[in-house]
C-alpha cells in the first residue's frame, strides 16, 4: 500500500552513487526542499545489465521510494532512464498512483544541447548500457533533428570513480584513449555529453585530453534547472514536496562503505540507512 498524499521528499534514485552529483547539483539550485536518495550498491553496476533486468531493479527502488512518502522520483542514473523510464511511466505509474511522477535525466540534457553546439556535432560519452540504447541519439534529435550524435563507451571509467582512483596516474589512459576514440569518429564534435553521473568526479582528467574548443557537458546544473521548471509548471506536484532543507540516504549495500564514498561526490558527512529490495 503507498502512503496517503502528504507532502513528502523528493525520491532520487540510482544504481550506485552516480547519482549524488545530480542531487547534489539539484540540491545546490533548490536547497528548502527534502530529498530522499536510494543507491542499490548491492546489485551496481546497472551499465552491463539488460533492459529487462535494469527495468525489475528501477521498478522495485521506485515503489520503495513511493511507499516511504515521495510523491516525485528522479531517476539520477543514466541506464535507468535509458532502459527502465518510458516503461514505468506509460505502464506502471498507472497503476501504482497516476497523481505520482517519475522523471529521468536524458530529457533535461537533450533539451539543452542545441544551445550549446555550434558545429551540430555532439559526442556522448557513457557506460555500454546506455551506448547501446540509444537514448541520447533518440532524444537529441526528436528536439533537434539537424545535430549529429556520436557515442563511445568508457567500460573502465565507473570503477576508476569507485576505487578511488580517478587521480592516479593509471587513470589518464583509459581517460585519453576514449576521448580520442570519440574525436576519430566525428572530428566536428563541438560538445560532449558525460552521460553517466560517475564522471564529472573525472574531470580534470576528461580536460586535460579533450580538444581545446569542445565544451563538456555534465548534467547535474541542467537536471536542477530542469526540475526548476518542471515545478513551475506543475505547481500541484510542487506543492507535494516537503520543504525543510533536509536529505536522508539509503542503501542497498554496506552504510560505512557508503559514507565514505559519498564524501567524495558530496563533500560533506552523511547519515545512511540500509535497506533491502526485491
Amino acid at each position: 500500500m503507498l502512503l496517503p498524499h502528504e507532502p513528502g521528499p523528493i525520491g532520487v534514485f540510482d544504481s550506485g552513487y552516480g547519482g549524488l552529483t545530480i542531487l547534489h547539483g539539484i540540491r545546490q539550485l533548490l536547497p528548502e526542499y527534502d530529498y530522499l536518495y536510494l543507491g542499490d550498491n548491492a546489485r551496481a553496476p546497472y551499465g552491463p545489465r539488460s533492459f529487462d533486468v535494469v527495468y525489475e531493479f528501477t521498478r522495485q527502488a521506485v515503489v520503495r521510494l513511493f511507499e516511504m512518502g515521495c510523491h516525485l522520483v528522479i531517476l539520477g542514473c543514466n541506464t535507468a532512464s535509458a532502459k527502465a523510464l518510458r516503461t514505468i511511466q506509460q505502464h506502471d505509474l498507472p497503476q501504482l498512483d497516476a497523481r505520482r511522477r517519475v522523471l529521468g535525466i536524458i530529457r533535461p540534457t537533450a533539451e539543452v544541447i542545441g544551445k550549446l553546439t555550434t558545429s551540430r556535432h555532439v559526442g556522448v560519452l557513457a557506460t555500454e548500457g546506455t551506448i547501446k540504447s540509444e537514448s541520447y541519439r533518440l532524444e537529441i534529435q526528436k528536439l533537434w533533428p539537424d545535430i549529429s550524435v556520436t557515442g563511445v563507451a568508457c567500460p573502465f571509467w565507473v570503477p576508476l570513480v569507485e576505487y578511488n582512483e580517478a587521480d592516479s596516474p593509471g587513470a589518464d589512459y583509459f581517460v585519453k584513449k576514449r576521448i580520442d576514440q570519440l574525436m576519430r569518429l566525428d572530428p566536428a564534435i563541438d560538445a560532449v555529453i558525460l552521460g553517466c553521473t560517475h564522471y564529472p568526479l573525472l574531470m580534470p582528467k576528461i580536460l586535460k585530453y579533450i580538444s581545446p574548443g569542445v565544451r563538456i557537458v555534465p548534467q547535474g546544473e541542467y537536471v536542477a534547472s530542469s526540475l526548476q521548471d518542471y515545478f513551475a509548471r506543475h505547481p500541484e506536484i510542487e506543492q507535494q514536496c516537503a520543504k525543510h532543507g533536509i536529505a536522508h540516504y539509503l542503501t542497498t549495500e554496506n552504510p560505512d562503505k557508503f559514507k565514505e564514498q559519498a564524501q567524495l561526490f558530496l563533500h560533506e558527512p552523511v547519515e545512511v540507512e540500509n535497506i533491502m529490495l526485491g
